[in-house]
């Protein structure tokens, strides 16, 4: 038994008329009787009363015309699914972001994602610490990555990586600090300061990117306080904890007791996308167009 059978059948049972039938499926009507004969005797039951005028469906033909109904509906709902699937336009995928990303890009990535794919389930996982990314994506619990690049990242031949935009520093510092005033905080002012940095176990972007500021200014920073989240680094700075260099869309998260001034230099952490090598699937191009779209205009 085969499909093709099937759609005979509904066919024949719909129209009444093996003609008629005949004629909706593009076919002759001898071997279009010749089908559903075959179909009967590998049943073993009749399915329709012929006459010379009109087609009757016997009482097994009826219960079988509901089934073959569901059957063929299912198998239609399938192809359209796979298609819409292969075509990127539906399916889930799931985004990993970094604490300044999350407040700066992600708001409106998500919402050009629901407009652009309404029906694909995206899923967002805001403030991810980069290499905390980087795990997420090798064992694929996130499928797209946007972070901060760091030394194992760009040695991993596995994936592919994408640069995004490169983000200018701001200084965050608690309101009435002694740098507030200044239109620009040089990174040698802060070497009498207590500094929050994001942690990390020693690969934290961030961290390794601080730290490499302040000894390029002749000093070795004094870090205080380690976080996980840039919520509760500025968080802890609108507190007095400490001051942060931060990137500057970090500054679009706006916290009472915390202000962000420019930090003088050309110094730039650079923001990009990180992917599976192996991972060809459409939605995921798709989201990345839409991505480099967003990034444009952010």
């Amino acid at each position: 038994m085969e499909l093709r059978h099937l759609r005979y059948f509904q066919a024949v049972a719909e129209e009444k008329h093996f003609g008629r039938a005949a004629h909706k499926l593009h076919m002759a009507q001898p071997p279009l009787s010749q089908q559903i004969k075959q179909l009967e005797d590998e049943l073993g039951v009749r399915l329709l009363r012929r006459t010379t005028r009109r087609v009757d469906l016997t009482p097994a033909g009826e219960a079988y015309l509901v089934r073959v109904r569901a059957i063929l509906r299912a198998v239609d709902t399938a192809r359209v699914e796979a298609v819409r699937i292969g075509s990127g336009l539906e399916g889930r995928l799931v985004v990993g972001c970094v604490g300044s990303a999350t407040y700066s890009l992600l708001p409106a990535l998500a919402r050009a994602l629901r407009e652009r794919m309404p029906v694909v389930d995206f899923a967002f996982r805001g403030e991810m610490l980069s290499p905390d990314q980087l795990d997420a994506l090798r064992e694929g619990s996130i499928d797209l990555a946007l972070l901060r690049p760091f030394r194992e990242l760009t040695e991993d031949s596995d994936l592919v990586v994408t640069p995004l935009r490169d983000d200018k520093y701001v200084v965050a510092l608690p309101e009435g600090h002694r740098l507030a005033s200044r239109a620009r905080v040089r990174v040698a002012d802060l070497a009498e300061e207590d500094l929050i940095v994001h942690s990390g176990h020693g690969r934290s972007a961030m961290h390794d990117a601080v730290t490499a500021l302040c000894r390029d200014a002749g000093f070795e920073p004094t870090i205080r306080h380690e976080v996980a989240e840039t919520s509760t680094l500025v968080t802890f700075v609108a507190a007095a904890l400490g001051v942060a260099i931060v990137p500057e869309p970090v500054a679009s998260l706006v916290v009472a007791g915390t202000v962000y001034r420019p930090l003088a230099g050309r110094a730039r952490m650079e923001l990009v996308a990180a992917t599976r090598a192996d991972d060809d699937s459409v939605l995921l191009a798709r989201t990345l167009a839409v991505l480099s779209a967003q990034v444009e205009d952010v």
